[in-house]
């Protein structure tokens, strides 16, 4: 369960995991890993985040806001960031996707996508 995109040499890896220990009947607690690599030329900073979360009855979300866990990374060139996060569903499965404002230092803005991946707990991937 991952995904992998780039854009303007920004590459974002996602991985996501089902949190069982968290979760209870109508509440499933998924964790996300993302690794946000920069393999282009320039350096580019992360301002802001923008997530659609879909679950498996079709009902969407949107969430918005500055920067990821509380950071604003600068990646130069051949730098990374990582970190995870999570999400809760009221349905076993669902998926997310969305965009990074990333933030050139001659001002330039520019969305890295962030391709869908699937929150689903072990049994409903069978």
């Amino acid at each position: 369960m991952s995904s992998t995109a780039e854009t303007q040499g920004i590459r974002v890896v996602v991985r996501s995991r089902y949190v069982q220990e968290q979760s209870e009947p109508a509440r499933f607690v998924f964790a996300y890993t993302i690794k946000i690599s920069n393999e282009g030329r320039d350096p580019a900073q992360l301002r802001r985040r923008h997530w659609i979360i879909t679950d498996a009855t079709g009902g969407v979300r949107e969430v918005e806001g500055e920067g990821v866990v509380g950071s604003q990374p600068l990646l130069h060139p051949g730098d990374s960031f990582e970190y995870t996060s999570g999400c809760v569903l009221e349905t076993p499965h669902g998926a997310m996707h969305g965009s990074y404002m990333m933030l050139r230092p001659d001002g330039r803005c520019f969305e890295a996508r962030i391709e869908p991946f699937v929150l689903a707990i072990p049994q409903a991937m069978n």
